[in-house]
């Protein structure tokens, strides 16, 4: 089994994330990845649903099959080797695709320092904070036909950057944060039940975001043009029984009833946020101030429902130092403070030809990557 360079064990029985791949002349279907090789689960699980081109109709069958496919494949794995060894394939000799179709995409504004840090830039003379942030999760709906699988190029924008001005975006950024993915529906006029009946599992996600085009448009509605054209998602997902939990940071005001945290769905996972291979930052997610469960009952308690496949995202994870901040704008305080790289060269926002990569871990699980190349 691969070890990294923290000498976790990568890979294992205790992660087995879901994804969708396919062979040379063979349509996509659904495996599991374990260490560096893809499992093929209609093979080795005479199971048809898994032959699907995308993780949703296995998703559907709701949180009991989940866990029980989950606690099937580590006893193979574990016990079974013999038989499951013939339906292991070397990731090389596979190409990975989108690992489900995305119903709804929501992208919610989660961390105190991301928040705080992005109103000290552009209000340096009043409260950091909006007076409903500590209320609620706030959030806004994207765009699902544009979320695209790790390795898409992703183009420059171009768009209205003031009156009378349309070109190319100028301050491309990004956003490290943690997307979770909808297994199970909800009915419309009731709002969601247990966040772990609904949420099948987590993927590391980069929302690509146009400053100049957002800084312009969104006065007064929010986010559109600036954050539409292309979000980036791991091709791995996460089950979210494989990650340990933590409590969430403290809140005050306490939230409302419907708001108020009754389980442990804070993650001790860290981020690292990579331009053409090097490390400028390390995100931590434990400091998000609000969780995930939280984010869901907002997002579904005026009756919105739930579809399979819905993602929503956590927003850009920041923490109190510099070194952790998980966008550009907050790295180089809107520009004005240019981050040094190893070659001599400084970014204040991406430039063309610039990869950008998210990897994260979480106590021995090491999460997909996701990775983008602007052209």
């Amino acid at each position: 089994m691969p070890i990294d360079e923290g000498g976790r064990v990568s890979w294992g029985v205790d992660h087995l994330p879901y994804g969708v791949f396919s062979r040379p002349g063979q349509a996509p279907r659904v495996g599991v990845r374990y260490g560096d090789r893809v499992l093929d689960l209609a093979a080795a699980l005479h199971d048809e649903v898994f032959a699907a081109p995308s993780l949703n109709p296995f998703m559907a069958r709701g949180r009991a099959a989940w866990q029980a496919t989950r606690a099937l494949l580590r006893e193979k794995l574990t016990n079974d080797m013999a038989v499951t060894e013939a339906h292991l394939i070397p990731l090389e000799q596979v190409r990975l695709h989108m690992p489900f179709e995305v119903a709804d995409y929501v992208d919610f504004y989660c961390s105190l320092d991301h928040a705080s840090n992005i109103g000290r830039i552009f209000r340096p003379d009043a409260e950091p904070l909006l007076p409903n942030w500590r209320h609620l999760p706030v959030g806004y709906h994207g765009r699902s036909g544009t979320v695209v699988v790790s390795g898409t190029p992703i183009t420059r924008p171009r768009g209205q950057l003031k009156a009378g001005v349309f070109g190319p975006c100028a301050k491309l950024d990004i956003e490290a944060e943690l997307g979770f993915v909808v297994g199970t529906p909800s009915e419309m006029g009731s709002p969601a039940g247990a966040f772990e009946d609904h949420v099948f599992g987590v993927t590391l996600l980069n929302d690509w975001s146009a400053r100049d085009i957002q800084a312009w448009e969104y006065v007064p509605l929010g986010p559109f043009l600036g954050k539409s054209f292309a979000t980036s998602i791991s091709p791995w997902i996460t089950p979210l029984d494989a990650l340990p939990r933590i409590p969430g940071p403290p809140q005050d005001p306490e939230p409302l009833e419907h708001l108020r945290r009754r389980a442990d769905w804070g993650f001790d996972l860290v981020v690292e946020v990579a331009i053409n291979g090097e490390v400028v930052s390390r995100p931590p997610y434990a400091s998000m101030y609000w969780t995930p469960d939280q984010m869901l009952a907002h997002m579904t308690s005026n009756g919105a429902s739930l579809r399979v496949g819905d993602l929503f995202a956590s927003g850009t994870i920041s923490g109190p130092r510099r070194e952790e901040r998980g966008s550009l704008i907050e790295l180089t305080w809107n520009g004005n403070d240019p981050i040094k790289l190893a070659d001599g060269q400084t970014r204040t926002f991406l430039e063309d030809g610039d990869t950008v990569t998210l990897r994260a871990t979480a106590g021995s699980i090491t999460l997909g990557e996701v990775s983008g190349t602007i052209r």
